[in-house]
C-alpha cells in the first residue's frame, strides 16, 4: 500500500511541476510532452465480493451448542446446508441435493430451483428436530437473501426451526 501511495504522490508532484513551471519543450518551440496519469482500480469478481460478505457475516454470527449455525452454500448445480456447532467445530446435521433421496425425487438438469430449495429446507428442519435442535442462527453464506436462499430459510421455518 505504501508503494501505491508514493506512486500517486509522485504523479501528483509531477503534475504540479507541470502546472507551475509550464510545459517542457524540446527547444524548438514546438511540441509539449506530458506523461499521462492512468489510475486503474482493481476489479473484484463476484466470488470475491461474496466471500467478503461472508466474512462480515461470520464476524457477527456464531453457532453455539444451544443455538447452532445453519450454514447455506449454493452452487450452480447444488445446494448444501449444514447445522454447525462452532465451539466444538462439529457438524450436527446436513442436507443437500447430492443426497440420494433428493437426487431421485427431483430430476433437474439446469440446477436446483426454488422448489428444490424448499425441499432441502424441509429435510434439514426434520433432521434437526429429530436431533433435538429447535433454534438455529441463519448464515446465508454471503449470498443475497432472495430466491433459493430465501426459499430454503422460509421452508425450514415452516417445518419447525426457529431463527
Amino acid at each position: 500500500m505504501a508503494t501505491l501511495l508514493s506512486f500517486t504522490q509522485g504523479a501528483c508532484l509531477y503534475r504540479q511541476q507541470q502546472l507551475f513551471m509550464g510545459p517542457k519543450s524540446d527547444g524548438a518551440g514546438g511540441s509539449h510532452h506530458y506523461k499521462p496519469l492512468i489510475v486503474m482500480a482493481k476489479a473484484k469478481t463476484r466470488r470475491e465480493d461474496r466471500i467478503a460478505r461472508h466474512i462480515r457475516i461470520r464476524k457477527k454470527v456464531e453457532g453455539t451448542p444451544e443455538r447452532p449455525r445453519l450454514c447455506v452454500f449454493r452452487s450452480n448445480k447444488h445446494i448444501y446446508v449444514q447445522v454447525i456447532d462452532d465451539t466444538k467445530m462439529h457438524t450436527l446435521a446436513s442436507a443437500s441435493t447430492m443426497q440420494k433421496p433428493m437426487r431421485e425425487e427431483f430430476d433437474y438438469t439446469s440446477g436446483p430451483t426454488i422448489e428444490v430449495a424448499k425441499k432441502v429446507g424441509e429435510v434439514i428442519a426434520k433432521t434437526c428436530l429429530e436431533k433435538g435442535i429447535t433454534k438455529v442462527v441463519y448464515d446465508r453464506g454471503g449470498f443475497f437473501y432472495q430466491g433459493r436462499i430465501q426459499a430454503l430459510a422460509d421452508s425450514a421455518r415452516e417445518h419447525g426451526l426457529e431463527f
